[in-house]
């Protein structure tokens, strides 16, 4: 990894600030799982009726394009700032209330168009705001202290899954209400990281200049220069693909083929055990990876084991065979998680552009969300079913795995 000389050494980080970079993850995720979860399916219910799913498909794939670009334009923008304020915390904050403009806004749409564009700008500032509690990781954090911190990190991001669940079906009903509690949520975890830890500013001649040019810089991205960087891209890119696959027709999946006589409420289930599997092994993982210096290891054994639950799903298509590949799935991307990220912050190429070049990982999670409907539904379709796209999903992830060994400049 190339770091330019005049950025210091990262202070060892306390616990303090770990739990409040946890609670702004956590509001982000909440910000994202909420109206993907919940919100959007009723309102693209409401506008379209029996097209929902298209609607749906047609929002959420948009949105997902949105976030693809302003991923590393937001992480170009965080690299370049140097605001008193700090150039990640500028950006979380801006973030927080740009999405929480999207959110709120959201909640008086009753058109197709009105949707996909207020849930583009909801994504937009979701997106500023994860450039800046991101980038922030490496810029605090030892590389010893990474696989904890990640760790608690993506117990944040976890358990915003179930609370953005909760928080729209328990804690309120209707969609308006929703939207408005989602979007307080997310500005309320964020501020307490912004006005109560520090992000020191960095000289203007040690940040990226942002021009007119860095909009095309921002995504420029070239393999030969820091080939681990690559390889890491493409290891997310593909395990990501196989979880998107997996995940798409879950549902139609327990409805057709296991049979379940009540597949909402399966899923359900499935997602609380799955959970349950990632909580268990999130912070762990992290842990047990500072401690032996290994990243590489523990990325390539959780590939493996989400794998294992894909070809459960495929050999064994019962609802007792659902639940354990839930909770192998769980156990093995809890481990992921931490681990992955932590060697992710290892491999970037430049030390005053982390925050562009974790945009530019950010593709590789946010892209497969577009291709992974386009690659699975003719398998589904026409190429052997459900049997054929597990399996073709647990080759997928292993072979993302596999390719973690090619990294190495990590151990």
């Amino acid at each position: 990894m190339t770091v330019r000389a005049g950025l210091a050494a990262p202070p060892r980080v306390g616990g303090r600030w770990i739990t409040l970079l946890s609670l702004a993850n956590l509001g982000l995720w909440v910000g994202y799982y909420a109206p993907l979860q919940v919100l959007l399916p009723q309102q693209a219910e409401e506008v379209a009726g029996a097209g929902k799913a298209t609607a749906l498909g047609i929002v959420t794939g948009v949105g997902a394009l949105v976030a693809v670009v302003a991923g590393p334009l937001a992480g170009a923008l965080s690299d370049a700032t140097t605001a008193r304020t700090g150039r990640r915390h500028t950006w979380t904050a801006v973030g927080a209330l740009t999405g929480l403009a999207g959110l709120v806004l959201l909640s008086g749409q009753h058109t197709l168009l009105g949707l996909t564009l207020c849930w583009c700008l909801a994504q937009a500032g979701l997106n500023l705001l994860q450039a800046g509690i991101t980038a922030i990781v490496p810029d605090r954090t030892p590389v010893g202290q990474r696989g904890r911190v990640s760790g608690w990190v993506g117990l944040a991001q976890s358990s915003g899954v179930v609370l953005g669940v909760l928080l729209v079906t328990a804690v309120v009903t209707g969609v308006d209400a929703g939207y408005l509690l989602t979007g307080a949520v997310v500005v309320l975890a964020a501020a307490p990281f912004v006005l109560l830890t520090r992000d020191p500013p960095v000289p203007a001649e040690l940040a990226p200049r942002f021009t007119a040019r860095s909009v095309l810089t921002a995504f420029r991205f070239r393999p030969g220069e820091a080939p681990d960087f690559a390889w890491a891209w493409a290891t997310r890119f593909l395990v990501q693909l196989g979880n998107a696959m997996a995940t798409l027709y879950l549902l139609y999946f327990l409805r057709d083929r296991v049979r379940h006589p009540d597949a909402e409420q399966g899923l359900l289930l499935l997602v609380l055990v799955y959970t349950a599997g990632t909580l268990l092994t999130v912070v762990a993982g992290g842990v047990v990876s500072d401690r032996t210096g290994r990243r590489k290891p523990p990325v390539v054994l959780s590939g493996y084991v989400m794998a294992a639950a894909a070809v459960l799903l495929a050999l064994w298509p019962t609802w007792p065979g659902a639940v354990v590949a839930a909770a192998l799935l769980g156990l093995g991307f809890g481990v992921y998680l931490s681990v992955d990220q932590a060697l992710i912050t290892q491999v970037l190429p430049d030390a005053r552009e982390r925050a562009r070049d974790l945009g530019i990982i950010n593709i590789a999670n946010s892209a497969p969300q577009v291709l992974g409907p386009a690659v699975a539904f003719p398998i589904v379709a026409y190429l052997g079913g459900y049997p054929v796209l597990f399996l073709s999903v647990a080759a997928v992830t292993v072979l993302g795995s596999v390719l973690v060994t090619r990294i190495r400049s990590v151990p």
